[in-house]
């Protein structure tokens, strides 16, 4: 395949992939094969006790992921006829995965006019030991020829107690139901049509 082939094969590529990733997760429920990954599920354990789930995509934050599972917990508190609820148990995972790839246009020494070889051996990285220098690895000699990047994916879980009356005064872990869904609700992005 020639060098322009390549190019066009990866821009393509890479165009489709951030065609599928351009917004963040909005508020919507995770079932599989729509347009944006992620979003809410809750399974219920008793009749007053439900664990909810928010996961959002690589553009969604911490902070959103976390909103629309407080605003998931409340409307589903109040779609069973509660008043309030009690978070439980409440966790957040942070899924973190590091990418190398390496520049399409970069191949050294590495095709059939030199019988696929390429350089490589070993070096003595001061405190890291012995090393393999590997022009496709990202070593400090090439830095330039790979691109390094990290994704991250949040997803929040919690536990809810729900129940009826008003809320206590004492109890930290207590929301209203109504007063969070009207304090999040403007806050709240739900997926275009």
């Amino acid at each position: 395949m020639s060098r322009k082939s390549a190019a066009i094969v990866a821009s393509l590529a890479l165009t489709a992939l951030l065609g599928a990733c351009t917004t963040a997760t909005p508020y919507q429920p995770n079932v599989t094969g729509q347009k944006v990954q992620g979003g809410y599920s809750e399974q219920q354990v008793e009749t007053d006790r439900f664990r909810v789930t928010f996961s959002g995509n690589s553009l969604t934050s911490r902070e959103t992921v976390e909103g629309y599972l407080l605003y998931r917990a409340a409307e589903l508190t109040v779609q069973q006829g509660y008043d309030w609820f009690e978070i439980v148990d409440r966790n957040t995972d942070a899924d973190r995965r590091t990418y190398i790839d390496r520049d399409p246009f970069y191949s050294p020494w590495y095709g059939p006019s030199y019988g696929y070889w390429r350089p490589a051996w070993r070096y003595y990285g001061g405190p890291y030991g012995w090393r393999t220098w590997d022009p496709y690895w990202g070593d400090p000699f090439w830095s330039s020829s790979v691109d390094v990047r990290t994704v991250t994916k949040f997803e929040a879980s919690a536990e809810i107690v729900m129940r009826r009356g008003a809320k206590p005064a004492d109890n930290p872990g207590a929301f209203d139901a109504r007063a969070v869904m009207s304090n999040l609700g403007p806050r709240v992005l739900r997926p275009a049509p």
